[in-house]
């Protein structure tokens, strides 16, 4: 008799599928860097993994046969009606959604983000290591980078927030995906919730599963919770640091229009005659500052301003007290 798999054999089943992907990816990268050498599989690994992962399920699920992990826990792919394995179409879209989306996001992600702080930083050099990717990977950057060259500031700013957002929210929406699957027990992987596949167990003690269901609906639980702790952490953090760069550009330009105004004070406070700052400043008839010491001395011998030559008395000059410029 055919039951819904529980939880526990689906968990089994993904690592055990887990186990021997990453058996074929350690067995072809070892055969690519002993054909080709160190240097090419370093630039190709992420590559390699790809190919390997989309082997293995093009040669089990894509041609209607049994994942190893789901033989190990006798179980069997169903569409959402439970009556019929899934179509090939729907098996194509999984294995995409499974495999090549996450890479070419993840790919996109990085480039693009690569490409927002070359603009930012206006330090494009050919000595900066391209990021890897695939042997089209030229193309894409080249793409993203006239894209990226005809956004405005403002909107590379927000497109650098949006992919940072992106890149913290990714992570959280497979945790968000796993404790839900903790709760429902139905669908272990994000692809195959998209897609609508499910399992089906046939034979076993159906109890057992049961029985394991409410111990996972609170780890479920309890996943939630510790995600929905990280999200508010995550939060206030994200506000800390709005607050402390905000706080840090007031501060910058304050400490800017001080030095301004000190260097434009430090300017006019300077006695033309001495070219120091004034000591004692002291004004002539005319309206123009000088030191004590120096006007003095210069109406000793003449009788006229240094400045507009306007001739005035000695005793016009006025001593100016807590006098600060």
């Amino acid at each position: 008799m055919a039951a819904a798999a529980g939880p526990a054999r689906l968990v089994r089943c993904g690592q055990k599928d887990e186990l021997y992907r990453a058996g074929l990816r350690s067995g072809a990268g070892a055969a690519l860097r002993g054909l080709a050498g160190a240097r090419p599989w370093l630039a190709w690994r992420r590559e390699v993994e790809l190919l390997s992962d989309v082997a293995y399920f093009v040669l089990t699920t894509l041609s209607g046969y049994q994942t190893l992990g789901e033989e190990y826990v006798n179980i069997i792919q169903v569409d959402p009606s439970k009556k019929k394995v899934p179509s090939f179409l729907r098996r194509a879209l999984f294995i995409s959604l499974h495999t090549v989306v996450p890479y070419c996001l993840e790919k996109a992600l990085l480039h693009l983000q690569h490409e927002l702080q070359m603009e930012a930083e206006e330090s494009r050099s050919p000595e900066n290591p391209p990021a890897l990717g695939f042997p089209s990977r030229s193309f894409i950057r080249s793409w993203i980078r006239r894209q990226v060259g005809e956004l405005s500031e403002q909107q590379k700013k927000r497109a650098s927030q949006v992919v940072d957002v992106l890149k913290q929210s990714i992570p959280l929406l497979h945790r968000l995906h796993l404790a839900v699957f903790y709760i429902q027990g139905t669908f272990y992987h994000l692809s195959k919730r998209v897609t609508g596949i499910s399992y089906l167990h046939f034979g076993g003690l159906q109890g057992e599963d049961q029985s394991i269901r409410s111990s996972y609906k609170f780890l479920g639980i309890i996943s939630l919770f510790h995600l929905l702790l990280t999200i508010g952490v995550q939060m206030y953090s994200f506000k800390q640091k709005q607050r402390a760069r905000q706080e840090w550009r007031l501060h910058r330009n304050l400490t800017h229009q001080k030095s301004r105004s000190q260097e434009a004070a430090g300017r006019q406070s300077r006695c033309t005659l001495c070219l120091e700052e004034r000591r004692h400043s002291t004004a002539t008839p005319c309206g123009h500052l000088f030191c004590w010491e120096c006007i003095t001395a210069w109406c000793s011998t003449r009788a006229e301003c240094p400045l507009c030559r306007e001739k005035f008395h000695p005793q016009k000059l006025i001593y100016l007290r807590h006098y600060q410029m």
